[in-house]
């Protein structure tokens, strides 16, 4: 199979879909792997790393395209990548179709194998593929937010992990999943104090046995999140249904009671964001205001660690770039958990929290690939 490596155009995004162990895999099992010239800088890696372990630098994004079967990217194509993309062309990539309607019709316009990190599952029904990145933006969130609450960068002037005679901040975590288990795990770091909020019980025990009972957990209700809200310094939203829009668990109104100068860190942005006021920024231009709180709701926070990022995220992703390069849709056909990340496939929508969310028609994938 040709493989092809673009470079990422979303604003301020310098991760790269492949690393060179993954080039080095894919040609000794025989595939033919273009780069284009440049695409990893941003991650640290030059093309001499790429061409060495047995890639093909391209000068254009343009060829790099037009000569690939497969695509591997980091983010969801934008602006010119559309007309680039081409009928039975698979694309590897995140996706986060949920929000995306304009995107998700180009794909199925265009006939693409879209399959999606962030919908690929594994035998305990975890997503692979999604929690590299989250453990890295939960981590984050709490770098940001501690840098927005300093009163040069427009915050309250509150230092999280406070001093002797003065209290630590308040850090409120909706949702404690892997962006919450790993922006509590930061904040702790700092000194700060730590409610998490969840609906589910087994997790909240989980959660209250790894900290030894040093981050408080509350179920996640309104009467719950209005309290916590007006109490929060910072506030991290990391709600996640995986493949649908994000539900909105921080309302308007709440604002109305939040502390001026506080911070929201929405990390479920990509699935449209669990606070009502969220709307996507970007690392050039990352916050804005509502109501006196400072939002950060920056699309992919992790491109501002790429180096990390970039290896993190291909640890996970390459034994099933392997597989789709080896087998082509074979590996979807002989592997439930792979297929699941397929979201459009012939012009057809095939991930059902995509449909949903839209209110487009939805094709089971097994029954498209047969």
């Amino acid at each position: 199979m040709r493989v092809g490596i673009p470079k990422e155009i979303k604003n301020n995004e310098y991760r790269v879909g492949m690393i060179p162990a993954g080039v080095r895999a894919l040609t000794d099992d025989g595939h033919q792997v273009f780069v284009e010239a440049g695409a990893g800088t941003g991650s640290g890696i030059d093309d001499a790393e790429y061409a060495q372990a047995g890639a093909t630098i391209l000068n254009s994004a343009d060829e790099v395209w037009a000569g690939a079967d497969m695509i591997i990217k980091v983010k969801e194509p934008v602006g010119p990548e559309y007309e680039r993309m081409r009928p039975g062309q698979i694309l590897y990539t995140y996706l986060h179709l949920a929000p995306e309607p304009h995107l998700t019709d180009v794909l199925l316009e265009k006939k693409v194998t879209g399959i999606a990190y962030e919908t690929v599952t594994d035998a305990q029904g975890h997503l692979p593929l999604l929690t590299p990145m989250s453990e890295v933006a939960g981590r984050l969130a709490i770098q940001v937010g501690a840098y927005f609450l300093q009163r040069p960068n427009g915050g309250r002037g509150v230092l999280l992990g406070g001093v002797p005679s003065v209290p630590p901040g308040d850090v409120v975590i909706v949702g404690g999943g892997v962006v919450g288990i790993n922006a509590a795990k930061m904040a702790l770091g700092l000194g700060a104090h730590v409610t998490i909020l969840e609906t589910n019980m087994e997790r909240m025990r989980y959660l209250d046995d790894v900290f030894s009972g040093r981050v408080a957990t509350l179920a996640s209700n309104r009467h719950n999140v209005e309290l916590l809200a007006s109490r929060a310094d910072l506030l991290v939203g990391g709600v996640l249904v995986p493949g649908h829009s994000a539900p909105k668990i921080v309302t308007r109104d709440m604002l109305a009671n939040m502390k001026n100068g506080s911070v929201i860190v929405d990390v479920a942005v990509d699935q449209g964001g669990c606070v009502e006021t969220t709307h996507p920024t970007t690392h050039s231009d990352p916050t804005f205001v509502v109501d006196g709180v400072i939002h950060y709701c920056v699309a992919n926070m992790p491109g501002a660690v790429p180096r990390t990022s970039t290896f993190a995220l291909n640890n996970a992703t390459i034994p099933h770039a392997l597989a789709i390069a080896n087998l082509g849709l074979d590996a979807l056909r002989k592997d439930p958990h792979l297929r699941d990340g397929l979201n459009t496939y012939d012009g057809r929508l095939t991930c059902k929290a995509v449909a949903d969310s839209q209110g487009k028609p939805f094709t089971d994938p097994e029954a498209a690939l047969a």
